[in-house]
């Protein structure tokens, strides 16, 4: 999440198409910021499991001048070079947005831009009971004498960071990207540098000792005097940590590839029935040897075979971080296919009339749906998924009003010129900002906050009602596909970026839209991120999308897996948790992770955000986890029974350890107070879980 929150639903619908995906990029190098389709994206031939994919095949041009033009964005790209789109939520936000400058965290490295230079530096993980810590602590400070900074490209990975004299003038570009180790500065113009430290030495290259981190320098022959750094135009220096007991191979590996700077990352991916492949591959200007990091969610489970790798480790917040050799990053997670219904086919004829009771009450007493993207959306998916519930349960007819309600409500907030109209349930798009605004916003929806999750809910509440109704479908079609490349466009244009929330390393999104926090830029609800990729899916089969149903079935799994590793289930036997007190961590920054929320202290808070809504898709919770680690979690987050907030998501996810505690949540179930029913959920759906899930 981001500075600011709100609450989720549930999902439905049916969907089961797995193949290949594809490739993803924008070449930072093209200054004017638009890629041009898949040119420069060159597949190998020899990629390990899945296949190289098809990318979506958009017209953005036509879909955002599609609906109401307006400046309803509220954000200030300050230091932007002319013609790049303004990249949002992204790790390296905080560059681009505010008055001053934040730090930013390219695992395994921290960075930030000073008046004159930048710094840069090794996050030392600092934890205690409800915090790990891994600020930006500047190690080297590098004076190039410049006056202005401004970022002059950009991918979903990668970001190079333009040096300005006074006179506006180039002074060289500084490249950094995620799990790259290096920073590096090509000089645009003959410059001279304050190198960050005094660094000496004959080994592979210079080195220096900074606050117990070995730190090395390599440049040019005869470029370096001490702490000084000469460089002419077109020469490059790089700057990086050696890792801890870094051995002989490893300072040799990162001196080879330290001087041949990551300007871009390209991203391609691939999926079968059992794994999604990412592949990034870290594109130098000179063809390089190359290295990069594995975090943990690279490592976990299966994974394909890699060469170069076990060259040392870096300490970082998110756990121990692997040193290899290469430009290509291959990693799997375990696929995810959207879906959107529940198997209800082995329910018992008590539990079926128990849900069916309960349907016919939560439909009656569905209210007004809320008028803001956020709860409006949310409050549209809980109808939608009472409607797929009752008719999967034969009971059309006690859904059949809530389903003309929920498709006259889809085709108002889908209305193309609805905001000429109204000031609510509608959508612009903001050509300043690149981006695609809901009218009302909410939580900062305007700042370009949280997209992802509430899109995610318009298109899964599309999704699940579209599926049987290409009538409605092919009415709301325009406006839904816009939302979709709002948050996942697979190929940046002139109107909307690549992948504008998604991390394709981190391997997770991004809720902040200009990231304005020293800790970098954050997530709070994952279970909403993976809801959100589900409903692109939902929406992708409703409307035949095949390539985009991919491409979402790659999201969801990356997240998914992701979800798990850092925020649901993480490694608490890697050192960076000793000292640790809780089960999950809830609100995960790039510097720093917490078990807290921005809306609550409950300890059900901490868990419920990372639940909700608990979605048909929501048993990748379960995927390789420990019974023992669910159960525990919910004992944590309602130790006195489940009369808590979110209490109901908190007995979905204790269903997922197995059919007893299923059988003892459905009895929870049955008196559990309305006030711990999510209003993105009901109780009709909890029940309709449970018996799902063995109760």
């Amino acid at each position: 999440m981001t500075a600011g929150r709100r609450t989720p639903v549930l999902v439905a619908a049916v969907l089961a198409v797995v193949l290949v995906v594809v490739l993803v990029v924008v070449r930072p190098w093209d200054r004017g910021g638009a890629a041009d389709g898949a040119a420069g994206q060159a597949s190998r031939g020899d990629v390990p499991g899945p296949v190289d994919a098809t990318v979506p095949q958009v017209d953005t041009a036509a879909l955002t001048a599609g609906v109401t033009q307006a400046d309803d964005a509220d954000v200030d790209p300050v230091r932007l070079a002319d013609g790049l789109v303004p990249p949002s939520n992204r790790w390296y936000s905080g560059l681009v947005f505010g008055d001053e400058p934040q730090p930013v965290y390219p695992l395994p490295l921290s960075f930030g831009l000073t008046a004159s230079g930048f710094t840069v530096g090794l996050p030392d993980p600092v934890t205690n009971d409800a915090v790990i810590a891994g600020p930006h602590v500047p190690a080297l400070t590098v004076d190039a004498g410049a006056s202005a900074a401004q970022v002059v490209s950009a991918d979903p990975v990668a970001v190079g960071v333009g040096l300005l004299d006074a006179a506006g003038a180039a002074l060289g570009t500084v490249h950094l990207a995620g799990g790259s180790p290096f920073v590096s500065f090509t000089a645009d113009a003959d410059v001279e540098l304050a190198a960050g430290a005094a660094f000496t030495g004959d080994g592979p290259a210079p080195t220096a000792e900074v606050a117990g981190t070995t730190w090395a320098l390599v440049a040019p022959d005869g470029a370096l005097d001490g702490d000084r750094l000469t460089l002419a135009a077109g020469q490059t220096a790089a700057w990086y940590a050696l890792p801890d007991d870094a051995s002989a191979d490893a300072a040799q590996a990162l001196a080879d590839a330290a001087g041949d700077p990551v300007v871009a990352v390209d991203v391609v991916y691939g999926v079968d029935d059992d794994v999604a492949r990412t592949s990034l591959t870290y594109r130098t200007a000179g063809d390089g040897p190359g290295a990069h990091v594995l975090m943990p969610h690279h490592t976990a489970g299966t994974q394909p075979e890699r060469d170069g790798c076990g060259l040392g480790t870096y300490r970082s917040v998110y756990g121990t971080l692997e040193l290899c050799a290469g430009t290509t990053l291959d990693a799997y997670a375990p696929t995810l296919t959207p879906t959107g219904t529940l198997d209800l086919a082995g329910t018992d004829d008590a539990r079926r009339d128990a849900v069916l009771e309960q349907l016919e009450a939560d439909v009656a007493g569905t209210e007004a749906f809320a008028s803001d993207t956020y709860f409006g959306a949310k409050h549209l998916y809980r109808a939608a998924t009472l409607v797929v519930l009752g008719e999967e349960l034969g009971a059309d007819d006690v859904v059949a009003d809530l389903r003309a309600r929920v498709a006259d409500a889809l085709r108002e907030w889908a209305q193309p010129d609805g905001c000429d109209e109204r000031d609510a349930r509608c959508f612009v798009y903001d050509a300043q900002a690149r981006s695609v605004i809901g009218r009302t916003v909410a939580f900062g929806s305007e700042q370009l906050n949280d997209h992802h999750f509430h899109y995610g809910y318009l298109l899964s509440a599309a999704g699940l009602i579209g599926a049987d109704d290409p009538d409605l479908v092919e009415d709301v079609r325009p406006v839904m596909d816009l939302l979709v490349q709002d948050v996942a466009a697979a190929v940046a244009t002139d109107e909307l970026p690549q992948l504008r929330t998604f991390d394709p390393y981190a391997g997770h999104a991004w809720a902040s839209g200009t990231s304005p926090f020293a800790d970098g830029n954050n997530q709070e609800s994952s279970s909403e991120a993976v809801t959100a990729w589900n409903g692109v899916g939902l929406w992708a089969a409703a409307s035949g999308q095949d390539d985009l149903l991919v491409q979402a079935t790659w999201l969801a799994s990356t997240e998914a897996a992701s979800s798990r590793a850092y925020w649901t289930a993480p490694d608490l036997s890697d050192p960076v948790y000793d000292g640790f007190g809780h089960q999950v961590l809830s609100l995960n920054w790039g510097g720093k992770r917490d078990w807290a929320t921005w809306f609550s202290p409950e300890p059900s808070a901490m868990l419920g955000i990372l639940l909700i809504p608990m979605a048909p898709v929501a048993d990748y919770l379960a995927v390789d986890v420990d019974p023992a680690v669910i159960t525990a979690a919910a004992d944590e987050a309602a130790p006195d029974g489940p009369d808590v907030m979110f209490g109901d998501y908190v007995l979905m996810y204790r269903a997922l350890a197995g059919p007893e505690e299923a059988a003892a949540a459905w009895d929870d179930a049955l008196t559990l107070p309305d006030t711990s029913v999510d209003d993105g959920s009901s109780r009709a759906y909890l029940l309709g879980w449970l018996a799902a899930h063995g109760a």
